[in-house]
């Protein structure tokens, strides 16, 4: 949002007409009530003509819809609004904001802006972009953990979980049972781009010690999903055209989750590689599900608009195949 601010202070629109509030910051923490932050808006807006209303942790005020649906029906106000996914819980928002608006979901830096923030910041990558790129695979594309060095970079990264259950999930979701809910959330983070169902996860938490009911189980994978941690995707039937039921693969948000979680830092490449695939299409605006034929299986199929489609395989090497022909 600070980059669309300066942009537009740029082209010429006057400094007093852009309003960025960040609720986060020191000196508008009090700022809890719908009526203290229409009082806020109300007195920073001293400019005439259009004003650019940019809000920052929108989610710090109980009711802030109401103000932005208040400020938007004046016609004289464009709002750029930030939140944690605690906001759009089971889709609160769309429900409680009237009239139109555009949503854009964020996802973790791609390796090619994982390098870029890296120069950003001052540090030098690795000669080897095989060795870059394993790093990548292990921290993740966090911005801020760049900032940061071995374990306090884990250290970073497991915050972040911590700050998304007691913030986006415990606060909203009422779990009542926490080290179940712990116990699947790992569970699903550990096994990312397996194929599963939901009755080979019951049975797997059950002869781990942690027997869920099926509604329960199906309720904590939404929670996980609308929180931004997990990603479902299903599987596709080329032939027949039409979703397979029960049968679906869970990419992380980032892969730094599982490596911050796990003692094991041995990659593997295959769930890996698919991840960031799958998080790199899902950015550029693809649907994304997994291709079957009978017992052959494509990994991706991209799908944009009514006629843009892809198919993706994802591998390591080819290089094995190439010799095996030529040799042939």
């Amino acid at each position: 949002m600070q980059t669309i601010a300066e942009e537009l202070h740029l082209s010429g629109i006057p400094e007093e007409n852009i309003i960025f509030l960040n609720l986060d910051k020191r000196g508008y923490r009090s700022i809890k009530t719908p009526e203290a932050l229409d009082t806020l808006i109300a007195a920073k807006s001293s400019g005439a003509g259009v004003k650019y209303l940019f809000i920052d942790e929108v989610q710090n005020v109980a009711g802030f819809e109401e103000v932005i649906n208040g400020f938007r029906e004046e016609e004289e106000y464009s709002i750029f609004i930030t939140g944690s996914a605690s906001c759009l819980l089971g889709g609160e928002l769309g429900t409680k904001l009237t009239g139109r608006y555009l949503e854009f979901e964020l996802f973790t830096l791609s390796f090619a802006e994982y390098l870029e923030m890296k120069a950003f910041l001052g540090k030098t990558a690795e000669p080897d972009l095989t060795r870059e790129f394993d790093s990548y695979i292990s921290e993740g594309g966090f911005p801020k953990a760049l900032e940061y060095e071995g374990s306090d970079k884990e250290s970073y990264i497991r915050g972040i979980i911590t700050e998304i259950f007691q913030k986006d999930i415990r606060s909203r979701a009422k779990i009542r049972n926490v080290p179940s809910f712990e116990t699947a959330q790992r569970y699903i983070i550990s096994n990312f781009g397996v194929t599963m169902s939901l009755t080979g996860i019951l049975q797997d938490l059950k002869k781990n010690g942690c027997p869920v009911r099926r509604e329960t189980l199906k309720r904590y994978l939404a929670i996980l999903e609308e929180a931004k941690i997990i990603h479902p995707c299903a599987r596709f039937d080329l032939k027949s055209r039409k979703s397979i039921a029960g049968e679906q693969k869970y990419y992380l948000a980032d892969l730094g989750f599982y490596f911050a979680m796990n003692t094991d830092k041995r990659i593997n490449y295959g769930p890996a590689l698919e991840n960031i695939v799958y998080v790199y299409a899902r950015s550029k605006g693809y649907n994304v599900s997994i291709g079957r034929i009978g017992k052959l299986e494509c990994d991706f199929i991209m799908s944009r608009g009514n006629a843009d489609y892809a198919y993706a395989q994802v591998a390591m090497t080819i290089m094995n195949d190439i010799r095996t022909e030529e040799s042939l």
